[in-house]
């Protein structure tokens, strides 16, 4: 990219305008859900029957009756045709991070020369995707190519444009997952029983336990013209080379700051598409680094967030181009500032009597009238509490290993994103609660939790404010937010289905593990006459906060107040037993621990086999990124930077040269020190970068050299990151000595800030 060309690219993006974005004639509330076939349409399309059975399938888990497949497909199909869709597909979500689809017409001979629509139950239930062709650790050769596709009844199919996307679970012809949708369904399904079970301990009229997300999307934007003019962001979704702008995000004043026009209009636009495919979204904003933004939905059950998820970013990217941006879900892509995560609130709640009500939720208030029920509430909102806190710190490398990847280890630890070691915040109130039930015996008054504080402000205007009984701390990984986890430490560009399954088994087994353990000591407690019924506290009682004073000693060393920042919290992590390992690739051994193996296939989640296929394809992954990151640096460092940097270096030359034409030896030499200095430091900065990039060469030759997969990506974390921040350091130190005029690439002040 010639000098020239950069001004006017940098230029045409301060110039552009806000797109128009036509305003709905329809309140959202009209328009939500337009291209998705939803219940409303399932009953306008679908015969009563079959309904009704495809209703039970969805709310219940009943198992689908595949005779009623023709019917349910002949369906769709005549409300996908009334609203322009020519073709079908299977919509997975592959061990790549994104989806995949195959797009069919509805069309078929018709035996007399000519084609009719046609949508069988057959083509809706299954179909047969190349499973050699998508990431599957050796599960399936190449020529080993059957794999299957099987529809997700549970999440509602949609169109986009001219095609309707059917939700599936992608498996290999030898039945392990190849997705990421299958483990997160199985995961979900042992949660949700296991958590229904330790209801019945404190309820006998729940009907079904449900686990509910809401992510929260963060985001940058660039101009499509700048991000063209930077190949390290084209390639690798981040920017390997750059000097930070000298203002940035030191003034705080983006964070909630008004939103620029063009990105209102692309807002907007985003969210009237989401809309219409069912995506409920709720929050937009300005975050914290210049160009960065975010949205959030409304809570949704964990299995449809998770694909309204994968199909936003989707959906994001293809808005943004009509705006003339790009969207940048890499966790890091600038340094010096905020990288982009993706917060996963996640939660249980139980239905009863038709309502739901939130597991991790205190109870409102006490209950002068009715103490038993205040204690079995409160009793009930602590075990879910406590064996969430189990799940966590029996499995903290394991959730580490559920969010890492190449690209998300440059953000934690980084600014404001969560450290890289799990632990969770609970707050003042709920922390002195634990230690009271750890310290006290039954009979004390344990059982006085405050749902809320009010704080009174001494303004006449201003109604007073309802305090929530926890505060915040953005330092922690996985913190308690008054009736939910938040669990902070998911990448932008991750597919929350990697998390989710993690935290759901773990929480599976430890419910499993929680409600065997009552049972045993009811047992033994029964045989008490001072535990009968009717004798004050009962057996279950006294088992369950037994059981609960054992589980809050254990897992203590998973909670964690303070800064988790300090580096005297890493020492004090590692004297807990917590894992604080900063090696992506050793990080993603947690999958293979004895203790990991155990957990899935205690919970019928995955087997060794599918958890071996995956670390393989992870650290494959891992060692890809690196390699191609690597590349890019190489290229641009030899054809970008060592001939500007050069060129540069020749005009000071000219310059010293003329100095001595026109000036006496002495005079010329004091008026040259300057660019006789930059000269030298040129020089030197472009021969070290010649020889870290002959480096970084030959160390990716011996790394790939090594057969075992795990041992190569260990190897590039080792000897070729190390090298590449080595290069960056030097390209940057130039980009700040080399005339502006000269240096080809967008600079960060140009990215940062849309105009």
């Amino acid at each position: 990219m010639s000098n020239l060309l950069r001004f006017q690219v940098v230029e045409e993006a301060f110039k552009k305008k806000a797109v128009e974005v036509p305003t709905p004639s329809e309140r959202p509330s009209e328009y939500f859900g337009k291209y998705v076939f939803n219940r409303e349409k399932m009953f306008k399309y679908l015969p009563s029957e079959v309904y009704n059975k495809l209703i039970d399938v969805i709310d219940n888990g009943a198992r689908l009756d595949r005779s009623i497949a023709d019917a349910v497909a002949n369906g769709m199909k005549q409300w996908a045709v009334e609203n322009g869709a020519t073709h079908y597909t299977h919509w997975f979500q592959p061990l790549t991070e994104g989806t995949a689809e195959k797009h069919d017409a509805f069309v078929e001979h018709d035996g007399k020369g000519g084609m009719m629509e046609t949508f069988s139950g057959k083509l809706l239930v299954q179909q047969e995707p190349d499973a050699s062709s998508f990431p599957n650790g050796g599960i399936r050769n190449t020529f080993e190519a059957r794999g299957y596709s099987a529809w997700d009844p549970t999440s509602p199919v949609f169109i986009i444009d001219d095609t309707l996307c059917i939700p599936t679970i992608f498996i290999a012809y030898t039945g392990e997952a190849l997705d990421y949708k299958a483990p997160l369904l199985r995961s979900l399904h042992a949660v949700t029983k296991a958590a229904k079970d330790v209801c019945s301990f404190f309820y006998d009229d729940v009907r079904k336990v449900q686990v509910n997300l809401g992510w929260e999307q963060e985001y940058f934007l660039v101009d499509e013209g700048l991000y063209s003019a930077r190949p390290d962001l084209l390639m690798t979704g981040r920017t390997l080379m750059g000097h930070e702008s000298a203002k940035n995000q030191q003034m705080d004043d983006h964070y909630f700051g008004t939103i620029p026009d063009r990105v209102q209009a692309f807002m907007k636009d985003l969210e009237i598409h989401a809309l219409e495919l069912a995506i409920p979204c709720k929050t937009r904003h300005n975050e914290v680094a210049p160009n960065q933004f975010e949205l959030a939905p409304i809570f949704e059950e964990c299995n449809l967030a998770v694909d309204h998820n994968m199909l936003l970013m989707s959906l994001m990217k293809r808005v943004a181009r009509n705006h003339g941006f790009r969207v940048l879900l890499h966790e890091k892509p600038f340094d010096g500032i905020n990288g982009s995560g993706k917060h996963n609130n996640w939660s249980l709640t139980a239905e009863r009597k038709g309502e739901e009500r939130t597991l991790l939720h205190a109870p409102a208030k006490a209950d002068a009238s009715n103490p038993e029920r205040t204690a079995n509430e409160t009793l009930r909102f602590v075990t879910f509490i406590v064996e969430t806190l189990m799940a966590v710190y029996r499995h903290n490398g394991l959730l580490k290993a559920s969010i890492m990847s190449a690209t998300n280890a440059h953000r934690l630890g980084g600014n404001e994103a969560p450290p890289a070691i799990i632990s969770s915040f609970l707050g003042k109130q709920l922390t002195e609660l634990l230690d009271h039930i750890e310290n006290e015996d039954a009979n004390s008054s344990v059982f006085a939790l405050r749902s809320s504080l009010k704080e009174e402000i001494d303004i006449p205007q201003i109604p007073e404010l309802i305090i929530d009984n926890t505060d915040r701390n953005r330092t922690s990984p996985f913190a308690f937010t008054g009736n939910r986890f938040e669990f902070r430490a998911p990448g932008s560009s991750a597919n929350c289905a990697s998390a989710m399954i993690a935290l759901n088994s773990a929480m599976a087994e430890a419910l499993q593990e929680f409600k065997k353990r009552v049972d045993q000591k009811i047992a033994e407690y029964a045989e008490h006459a001072e535990f009968a019924e009717g004798s004050g506290h009962t057996a279950k009682f006294h088992a369950i906060l037994d059981v609960l004073r054992e589980d809050i000693k254990t897992c203590k060393p998973i909670r964690f107040d303070g800064n988790g920042y300090s580096e005297e919290w890493v020492r004090e992590a590692a004297r807990r037993g917590l894992d604080v390992e900063k090696s992506c690739p050793k990080i993603f051994e947690h999958y293979l621990d004895d203790s990991s193996i155990h957990m899935f296939e205690a919970t019928k989640v995955m087997n060794r086999k599918e958890l071996e296929a995956r670390n393989e394809v992870k650290w494959e992954t891992y060692v890809k990124t690196v390699q191609i990151e690597a590349r890019v640096m190489g290229d641009l460092s030899m054809n970008h930077v060592i001939p500007v940097s050069t060129h540069y270096q020749s005009q000071l030359i000219k310059n010293v040269q003329g100095m001595k034409d026109v000036f006496p030896t002495d005079e010329a030499q004091r008026l040259s020190r300057r660019n006789l200095k930059l000269i030298q430091e040129i020089a030197e900065r472009t021969e070290r970068i010649e020889q870290l990039v002959e480096d970084l060469t030959e160390a990716r030759r011996v790394a790939n050299r090594i057969a075992d997969i795990h041992e190569r990506a260990i190897a590039y974390h080792d000897t070729v990151c190390p090298k590449m921040d080595a290069i960056r350091h030097e390209t940057d130190c130039l980009e700040m000595i080399v005339e502006d005029g000269l240096w080809s690439l967008p600079k960060y002040r140009e990215l940062l800030f849309i105009r």
